[in-house]
């Protein structure tokens, strides 16, 4: 694990705007302008099914009501996500919806006082793509806590999230409002491209043309089981050259490897 140094200038807040590219399949939220509606977002679960159980920890950020990218409550008033998610919005553009596995109801919704993307983020390198959103008042919902490891290759993974649910957007033009789910596995790191493997996770899914995709960016990917659920991953991108979101891996944040980033900016 290695240590990583807060750059206040860093920080994005009230005023400070930041245009950012984006980062392949699983980064379209990337390209919104930092005061536009996210009306297409940023990686959903393709190959999926409806969540099978609750997850409290499950953040839908949104910009006028419309979900762009997902998070993970990790402290009751911060959540962790993608750089890439959290670099081209202002904190005053932004709202969540936490706990519910409905993007448009339930849960609890609150409003975003900070956005702090990781010193180390370059949209044109692999790693860093993580950030923090530290919410404008605590919530009651159970955080998730992060993992010691994120594990090895073959190990078992879940990755939930609102993205699309299919490959071709004229059949699926709509994001799912129920939270989809999908089991994945990590694999080999040189099954993924452009990959830096010492704070990213390279996974696959057993099930045929199924990865996350468009929506997901910034949600997490789990190890562990039902009601004993771990942060490992919050999602990144495409974890190879073809731009279908079905095939091939797909390339998480390794969070465990932030942790000491996390504690130092959430302290």
């Amino acid at each position: 694990m290695t240590e990583q140094r807060i750059s206040p200038a860093r920080r994005v807040r009230r005023g400070r705007s930041a245009a950012v590219g984006a980062l392949g399949a699983l980064a379209l939220a990337a390209a919104l302008a930092p005061t536009a509606v996210a009306a297409e977002a940023g990686p959903a679960v393709v190959g999926g099914h409806d969540a099978t159980e609750e997850y409290p920890f499950m953040v839908s950020l949104q910009q006028q009501g419309q979900h762009f990218c997902g998070g993970s409550l990790i402290r009751p008033d911060w959540v962790v996500t993608a750089a890439h998610c959290a670099a081209a919005v202002e904190p005053e553009d932004v709202t969540t919806r936490i706990g519910s596995g409905d993007r448009t109801t339930g849960g609890a919704e609150t409003g975003v006082a900070e956005l702090v993307v990781h010193p180390g983020y370059d949209q044109a390198a692999p790693g860093d793509d993580v950030a923090l959103v530290r919410l404008d008042r605590p919530v009651e919902q159970q955080p998730i806590s992060l993992a010691a490891d994120s594990g090895a290759p073959g190990d078992p993974t879940r990755i939930i999230g609102w993205g699309v649910t299919c490959d071709d957007r004229e059949q699926c033009p709509e994001l799912p409002t129920r939270l989809q789910e999908l089991d994945t596995e990590l694999v080999a790191d040189d099954r993924c491209a452009d990959f830096d493997g010492a704070t990213e996770l390279c996974t696959d899914s057993p099930t045929e043309n199924a990865q996350g995709c468009n929506g997901d960016s910034g949600g997490p990917q789990l190890k562990g089981e039902p009601g004993r659920w771990e942060l490992i991953g919050a999602t990144s991108r495409d974890g190879d050259e073809s731009p279908i979101c079905g095939t091939g891996p797909g390339i998480w944040t390794d969070v465990t490897a932030y942790a000491d980033w996390i504690d130092q900016t959430t302290s």
